[in-house]
């Protein structure tokens, strides 16, 4: 028989509850007091990476290995070169991947991991930068690198202070600091990220309408002295539904659309000029507006196409369904 006491006890969910906040207090703490300790050390390290020529190495073992890793993505992401390599694999020869150019950023939250041994001694022996990431001010990490960052005082909101946790965290933002700091650093642009991001939700709200506009002999364009009966065969080839007009200097000066013929429709419609059925002024956008944009406009003007402008001219044309082809929403 098992006996009472070895029974384990059954927490109800307030309690589950306050052990939650309890975690999550722990960490909001740890993040505060790292804001609170970010220093010149902090600047070091942007110009340390600012003057690398080659990638950021991005290392460490366990629950840091898997900080590293992230840490890594996201700056590679934002603009920084960046590569996570393995503490225990460089001994076994990924150390080749670490050149002089590089800069390696090791996290370890006592500073005596032991698979960061041959890291850090090759990093000593080639010159190569080392930045530590350690809660130990004074451990073998922290006494070799080049720049210490130093985590503040912590508590683990493990509730035996052993499964790492707010150290962890406090790393993580640490991390994202950087990545940010680099990133504004270099002036890095909406057209830079979409440069890294061309897959999936983000890519496609950083699609530009120049990404997705028509331009070229398929622009539906006429002069307001075209006659209808050619103007109908010009939108009637170019499937938009629209036509353009455009005076002696190629500015647009009106459209006609699938409506204004409804709305002319008559005996006379093909004896009138393109001047004589145009709605003067029409809804545009630039080619570097975000696609997401364009669908807006069309949406608010229950429209489907825009013709995109540059110096007042038409460059470019964007129809609804290039939006939902592109999977802009």
């Amino acid at each position: 028989m098992t006996s009472s006491s070895t029974k384990k006890k059954t927490r109800s969910s307030d309690d589950l509850l306050e052990s939650a906040k309890r975690v999550l207090a722990h960490e909001i703490d740890g993040l505060k007091a790292l804001a609170d300790s970010l220093d010149d050390l902090f600047i070091e390290t942007l110009d340390l990476l600012s003057a690398m020529q080659g990638r950021c190495v991005v290392t460490g073992m366990g629950k840091s290995g898997h900080i590293a890793n992230k840490i890594a993505a996201t700056m590679a992401s934002t603009g920084t070169p960046a590569m996570f390599v393995h503490p225990a694999e460089a001994s076994h020869g990924d150390l080749g991947m670490i050149t002089t150019d590089d800069v390696v950023i090791a996290l370890s939250n006592s500073g005596e991991t032991t698979e960061l041994a041959d890291l850090l001694a090759y990093t000593r022996r080639f010159d190569i930068p080392l930045i530590a990431m350690t809660s130990g001010a004074d451990s073998s990490l922290a006494k070799a690198a080049d720049v210490a960052l130093v985590l503040p005082a912590l508590t683990e909101a493990c509730p035996m202070g052993l499964a790492p946790t707010t150290s962890t965290t406090v790393m993580l933002a640490l991390g994202d600091a950087i990545s940010v700091a680099m990133l504004e650093r270099k002036g890095f642009s909406p057209d830079d990220f979409q440069v890294f991001h061309p897959g999936g939700k983000l890519g496609q709200q950083l699609l530009k309408v120049a990404d997705i506009m028509h331009t070229g002999d398929a622009l539906p364009l006429m002069s307001a002295t075209v006659a209808m009966s050619d103007a109908i065969l010009v939108m009637t080839a170019k499937s938009f539904g629209c036509l353009g007009i455009v005076d002696p200097d190629g500015q647009l000066e009106g459209i006609i659309t699938d409506g204004d013929l409804r709305r002319h429709m008559g005996a006379d419609l093909i004896d009138k000029t393109a001047g004589d059925i145009m709605t003067c002024g029409t809804t545009t956008i630039g080619p570097d507006a975000m696609a997401s944009e364009a669908l807006g406009k069309m949406n608010a003007k229950s429209i489907t196409t825009l013709f995109v402008i540059e110096d007042d001219r038409p460059v470019g044309i964007v129809h609804i369904h290039d939006c939902l082809r592109f999977g802009v929403a």
